[in-house]
C-alpha cells in the first residue's frame, strides 16, 4: 500500500544538510504519487478557521443572492459555481458540489459585482489568505526546483503575476439519491503547477496510486495537502506526476452533513511556455508539446464546464 508521506516543511529553512533532506522527501513524494502532506507551513490554524468560517457563511446565502455572483463569462474562473455546474469527470454526471472562485488582486471585483466584494472578494481574511497560500506555494516550488536542480528561483520567477485561484469549496447533505456515477468531485487531476489543500474532517478525498488503487486523503491536524498538478507534469516530463483524485458519497451518517475545503490553485504566468525541461528528459523524448501556460487553463476550463 502506497502512503501519502508526512514531510516537515520547517526543516526547509535550516542547515544545508537539512535542507538537502527535505528536498529529497518532497522529490519522492512527487515523484511517486504526486501529493504529500506538510507539516509547520507557515499559516496560522486561526487564520484558517476564520476562512473557513466566512466560507461557510457565503454558502448559507440564499441561491438567489449567491447566483448574482455567478463566473460574468463563460471562462473568467472568478465568482460562484453551482452545484451540478461542474463535471470534473466528463463521463459522469455534474459534481455535488459549489464552489467561490477568488482570483488576482488586479483582477478582484473586475468581474464581480459590487456585493461580491463584501462577501469574499475584499474580505480580510481571504485576502490575508490568499497572500500567505502564495508564499507557501513559492517556498514549494522553491523546494521543486532544487529538487530538479535548477536554480531555487526557476519555478517563483514563472509565477510572479500571481495567477493563483483561490477556491472555497461545499458539499452539502445529500438529500436525494445521486444520479448514477454522481459523487462529490469527479476523478479528475489538477491543471497547474501545484495545488494546496485545506480540508474538514468529514473526509471523502482518494488519491489514486500508480498502480491505480484508490487510497483515502484524509484531514491530519496541523497539515496542508499539496499536490503537483498538470502543468508541472509536462514540465518535468512525468519526473513530477499529476494524480488523479475524486471526492466520495460517505457511506455512513456523514453523508447528511456538510463538507468543507478551500483549495489554493497555482498557475504559472499566462505567457509562460511549458516544455519539457533539458534535465527532465532522461534520454526519452518529451511526452508532450511546448504549451502556453494560459492557453492550457482555457482549455481545461472549456472541458470542465
Amino acid at each position: 500500500m502506497v502512503a501519502i508521506p508526512i514531510i516537515n516543511l520547517a526543516a526547509f529553512s535550516q542547515d544545508n544538510t537539512t535542507k538537502s533532506t527535505i528536498v529529497k522527501e518532497i522529490y519522492q513524494a512527487c515523484h511517486e504519487i504526486g501529493f504529500m502532506y506538510l507539516q509547520n507551513y507557515g499559516i496560522s490554524q486561526g487564520l484558517i478557521e476564520q476562512v473557513f468560517a466566512q466560507s461557510q457563511s457565503f454558502f448559507n446565502l440564499p441561491l438567489a443572492v449567491k447566483q448574482q455572483l455567478a463566473w460574468s463569462d463563460e471562462f473568467s474562473n472568478t465568482g460562484y459555481v453551482g452545484i451540478e455546474r461542474e463535471r470534473l469527470d466528463p463521463n459522469k454526471p455534474g459534481d455535488l458540489k459549489e464552489a467561490f472562485n477568488i482570483g488576482k488582486q488586479e483582477d478582484r471585483g473586475k468581474d464581480l459585482p459590487e456585493l461580491s466584494l463584501n462577501v469574499a472578494g475584499q474580505n480580510p481574511s481571504f485576502l490575508t489568505f490568499y497572500e500567505a497560500c502564495t508564499k507557501l506555494a513559492n517556498t514549494v516550488l522553491q523546494t521543486l526546483a532544487l529538487a530538479l536542480e535548477l536554480p531555487e528561483d526557476f519555478f517563483t520567477s514563472k509565477h510572479n503575476h500571481q495567477n493563483h485561484t483561490l477556491r472555497s469549496l461545499h458539499y452539502p447533505p445529500l438529500q436525494i439519491t445521486p444520479q448514477p456515477g454522481q459523487i462529490r468531485a469527479g476523478e479528475h487531476s489538477d491543471y497547474g503547477s501545484i495545488t494546496l489543500l485545506f480540508q474538514d474532517d468529514i473526509g471523502g478525498l482518494e488519491v489514486q496510486t500508480a498502480s491505480g488503487e484508490w487510497i483515502a486523503a484524509p484531514s491530519i491536524p496541523g497539515t496542508v495537502v499539496v499536490n503537483t498538478g498538470d502543468l508541472m507534469q509536462r514540465w518535468t516530463n512525468h519526473v513530477f506526476c499529476s494524480t488523479k483524485h475524486r471526492v466520495m458519497i460517505p457511506n455512513d451518517n456523514r453523508v447528511k452533513q456538510s463538507r468543507y475545503s478551500v483549495a489554493f490553485f497555482c498557475h504559472p504566468n499566462d505567457d509562460i511556455e511549458i516544455a519539457c525541461l533539458e534535465s527532465c528528459r532522461n534520454h526519452h523524448s518529451p511526452i508532450y508539446p511546448p504549451i502556453l501556460a494560459g492557453k492550457y487553463l482555457l482549455s481545461r476550463l472549456q472541458a470542465t464546464y
